[in-house]
């Protein structure tokens, strides 16, 4: 809005001016979405000034750093403040991330600050309705009432949601927060977008994260993208990849929708949805055949690739397309490229991740890189891009069900070590517990916590069925079987949301009371860590103070915390001002404790200074070859080995060999013993890193080993004391990993990578149809899994659903979903922004012209998409080639529709995101991966009727 337009309206407002009423007032707006008819010509983004009181002209101007909390790739924002007012936002041209440059969510993140859709104070729903209440009610009154249901029910039947929007130390004490609650029932949004890939990656490398960075792709010479599109999910990945292509880069886009990404490739291969096995097994048919492994890589750091040769052989080029759909010359093309263009990298989101077979899907992307030889190479790798900007710190150090942070897990001996951390008796927290089975049992999983609410207590692995729900700073529309989730959400005793935004939670339910909405403040309201995808680590500097009456997270947590009794537990080693525990307090102990995956050098006082001098680090490196942080790369990636005294420069690549590990070299973690059936585990010798004094393959280190060496008494006296009886993952004075690297060793020993996963259901990766498929011709030759009784603490169904019928015959059209650039997650924070608002106005699905015409349906006119589950989806046509004959596409960010109602009335007054529309997971399917609980979202079945 123009500031000589806002001058001429301001007259008017004798009391406070919203956006809105000013658009009112102008005689701008548009129909009941409040949404502009047409853009304003010549309209610029001016700087915002605070309409009363007006600030002093001399009052000083601020630069706030802080990151984008959007997408994962981690663009720093350079925030302008003026008298507390965030006036703009300034292009960060210094950093090595983004260069200056942003996609439409990063431009327009001052709204998400500034907004005027957010929850304004507590509320309750009172018969229907939603009221104000104050902060003193809202602690006291849900606190009773979740003191209420552990008393009845026990610790097990409240389920806590948590956020990977949340910082890395809100994530940490949000973990912590729960095991002193007790319980392991609690969850963040990496269940549903990349479980399968941390599972998938870390069982076959040692860690589950990306391997390089998006930065590290200048270094490619070809790029497979397959089930990803970071042309809209992760925009400015994508400037990183063409400078790439400019120096001669050959790219691959392997997906079943023709995508923005899909128009820069080189090769396009057009895939049926939920066959990536197979499409990959022909891939490594080819290179097989051909010659083209890097079979000395293989002998030396693989094992069990004979077992993959074996499962590949199967997979001639006609199998292949007949599974697939991809003709024989396209699969060979693109094995070629890869394999005669290295290094090349693989890159995956969701499009892999989100099936039932989703972990198998990651591990056999990882062989195909183990078989090209580009693990641990710059410009190869498994460049896994996650969603939301916290994601990874939220998984590393966040409220996962079955770990502790840093993936520890919730063994008996990880309890103890994080006992000792927090400075609380190991039998204190037992006894919060309700037994020491369930202390050491992975909970439920946000993917399907509502089945912990409708399933019969006698099939449940726990105590009691769930009776009440806080979601943390998540979206449920962002989850599938929304009619299901709706119908434990009427079930519940006590319903509660915490977040900035009251979500689709706060419509969707049915309810007429037991809902809390508490406001929480964003992530530039407060000061803190998160973890971008290529694990580099940014501090967020506080932009603006807490606006209406929201709070920080951590701030709730502790008072919370208080209501329960553990407050003094909680915040035993971290200082607490005006009931906020201090963000840098909390990050230190994460560096006393994280020692598994390196964020024990990541000080906050490193990485401060990193933020102050970005334009020191080079932005295809991301070292800094000169300044305070000379020698450190970028956000110090993890793992940042030691000490915040030791310096460790942190890891741009993993299991790289050429660089000694104090210099961010590793080699693959020893993580699964020493040998399986008669078979090295460890590396072969040769296969060392840089500088290495043992120059073969080794165990991790403990003080056994340390001491077999003879090298114990380079411990000082009282890490001696410390290390006894313990190994680098659990001494806390460093001093193993110290010892470790001073030899050139890493701390975790040096294995093989495991092509062959024993542990898994499938140890080699198969070929399974999708539950719902629309091939059951195939179902004799490539069968799910056998229902699991007892799963996750659930019952699992595979075999039973997708023997049940034949759905194609109902429902013919493959549907399948992915994101849009204006819009993140469940969208209910972007599409409360006026500026996104407008340039993406309304829920669609994609229909290829055929599918189109066979129902009379033109573009812009309302279908119903049905599903097999008896949903109904009321949405925009959009007839575009860009899907094929029988396959439909759909955004998921969108929500505030129930089955072609507008659910508008049912937010809080001013609350309702201006852009509402049918969420894609209404109509979502069953299906869930057999090692993580992902939800299937990328392969289901619909049909499509006009709309009348």
């Amino acid at each position: 809005m123009s500031s000589l337009l806002m001058r001429k309206t301001a007259a008017v407002a004798k009391t406070r001016l919203t956006r809105r009423s000013l658009l009112v007032r102008a005689g701008l707006t548009a129909g009941a979405t409040g949404l502009l008819a047409r853009p304003i010509a010549n309209r610029f983004i001016e700087p915002a000034v605070a309409a009363e009181p007006k600030p002093p002209a001399n009052s000083p101007v601020e630069i706030k750093h802080t990151v984008c909390s959007h997408c994962s790739v981690g663009c720093s924002v350079e925030a302008v403040v003026q008298n507390g007012v965030w006036i703009r936002q300034d292009a960060a041209f210094d950093s090595p991330i983004n260069m200056g440059a942003h996609c439409a969510k990063g431009a327009s993140v001052r709204e998400h600050g500034h907004g005027e859709h957010r929850l304004r104070y507590p509320m309750k729903l009172v018969d229907g309705k939603y009221q104000r209440i104050s902060w003193d009610q809202a602690i006291t009154e849900v606190g009773d009432r979740l003191l209420k249901v552990r008393e009845q029910a026990g610790p097990d039947a409240v389920f806590w949601i948590g956020s990977s929007k949340h910082n890395n130390e809100q994530s940490y004490l949000l973990r912590k927060f729960v095991s002193m609650w007790g319980t392991n029932n609690c969850d963040h949004q990496a269940r549903i977008c990349h479980s399968t890939t941390v599972a998938g990656v870390a069982q076959t490398f040692g860690y589950g994260a990306m391997t390089n960075s998006f930065n590290d792709l200048h270094h490619s010479k070809a790029v497979l993208f397959i089930g990803s599109n970071p042309s809209e999910a992760h925009p400015i990945s994508m400037l990183h990849f063409l400078h790439a292509k400019e120096l001669g880069a050959k790219m691959i886009v392997v997906d079943p929708r023709f995508t923005r990404t899909a128009r820069f490739a080189h090769h396009y291969v057009r895939i049926r949805p939920g066959t990536d096995i197979a499409f990959v097994w022909g891939l490594l048919w080819h290179i097989f055949a051909n010659g083209w492994e890097d079979r000395a890589y293989i002998e030396a750091r693989t094992y069990g690739m004979d077992a993959v040769r074996k499962e590949v052989q199967k997979w001639t080029p006609d199998r292949v397309s007949e599974v697939t759909g991809v003709p024989e010359a396209s699969v060979r093309e693109a094995a070629e490229m890869l394999a005669r263009n290295k290094p090349s990298s693989v890159v995956w989101c969701m499009g892999i991740t989100q099936h039932h077979v989703g972990t198998a899907n990651v591990r056999a992307l990882s062989i195909l890189q183990l078989v090209l030889g580009n693990i641990g190479v710059p410009g190869g790798g498994a460049n896994i891009y996650r969603g939301h900007d916290n994601v990874q710190g939220a998984t590393d150090v966040g409220p996962n069900p079955d770990s502790l942070p840093g993936y520890y897990g919730l063994a008996e001996p990880a309890w103890k070590h994080f006992c000792t951390v927090w400075g609380v008796d190991y039998e204190w927290l037992k006894g919060r517990y309700a037994s020491k089975a369930l202390m050491e049992k992975p909970g439920m999983t946000v993917s399907r916590w509502f089945d912990g609410v409708l399933e019969k207590a006698e099939y449940m692995d726990q105590p009691s069925p769930l009776r009440a729900v806080v979601y943390w700073g998540h979206a449920p529309n962002s989850q599938t079987r929304l009619p299901d989730m709706r119908a434990a959400m009427q079930k519940l005793d006590l319903l509660v949301v915490i977040d900035p935004y009251p979500t689709m939670t706060a419509a969707m339910h049915g309810r007429r009371d037991g809902v809390y909405l508490l406001p929480a403040c964003t992530q530039f309201e407060t000061q803190g860590s998160c973890t971008a995808s290529n694990r580099s680590v940014q501090w967020r500097e506080r932009v603006i103070m807490p606006i209406f009456e929201s709070k920080t997270d951590h701030e709730i947590m502790y008072l919370f915390a208080r209501k329960f009794g553990f407050a003094e537990q909680l915040v035993k080693n971290i200082k607490v001002v005006n009931n906020e525990p201090v963000i840098e307090d909390i990050l230190r102990e994460i560096n006393r404790s994280v020692w598994t995956i390196g964020y024990t050098g990541c000080s906050p006082e490193r990485l401060k200074l990193h933020m102050q001098h970005k334009a020191d680090f080079d932005p295809t490196t991301l070292r800094a070859d000169s300044g305070p942080c000379k020698g450190d790369y970028y956000g110090l990636p993890w793992p940042c080995w030691g000490t915040p005294e030791m310096k460790h420069p942190g890891t741009p690549i993993l299991y790289d060999l050429s660089k000694s590990v104090a210099e961010g070299g590793m080699p693959f973690r020893a993580n699964w013993g020493v040998e399986h059936q008669g078979q090295s585990l460890l590396a072969a010798d040769g296969s060392s890193n840089r500088d290495s004094q043992l120059d073969t393959g080794y165990p991790e280190f403990d003080h056994v080993f340390l001491k077999k060496l003879g090298w114990w008494s380079e411990l000082t006296p009282v890490e001696q004391a410390a290390a006894e009886g313990k190994n680098w993952k659990t001494d806390l004075s460093g001093g193993i990993i110290r010892v470790a690297i001073a030899h050139g060793c890493a701390p975790y020993g040096n294995a093989r990578a495991r092509a062959q996963v024993w542990n898994f259901p499938d140890p080699v990766p198969v070929h399974r149809e999708p539950l719902m498929t629309p091939r059951p011709d195939l179902l004799a030759k490539y069968p799910t899994f056998e229902d699991r009784a007892t799963f996750w603490r659930l019952p699992t169904l595979y075999k039973s659903v997708q023997s049940a019928r034949d759905y194609s015959k109902d429902f013919p059209l493959i549907m399948t979903s992915g994101r849009l650039v204006e819009y993140e997650g469940g969208g209910d924070e972007t599409r409360s922004n006026p500026w996104l608002a407008e340039l993406q106005q309304a829920m669609f699905v994609e229909i290829s012209p055929f599918d189109a015409g066979r129902i009379g349906v033109k573009t812009g006119e309302f279908v119903w998409v049905e599903t097999p589950t008896g949903a109904r989806l009321k949405v925009h046509a959009m007839v575009t080639p860009r899907v094929g004959q029988g396959v439909v596409w759909m955004p998921y960010h969108f929500g505030g529709w129930w089955m072609g109602e507008d659910l508008g009335k049912h937010y809080p007054e001013g609350a309702a995101p201006i852009v509402r529309g049918e969420a894609a997971n209404t109509g979502w399917t069953y299906g869930y991966d057999a090692v993580t609980m992902m939800q299937e979202t990328k392969v289901s079945l619909c049909r499509l009727r006009r709309y009348a």
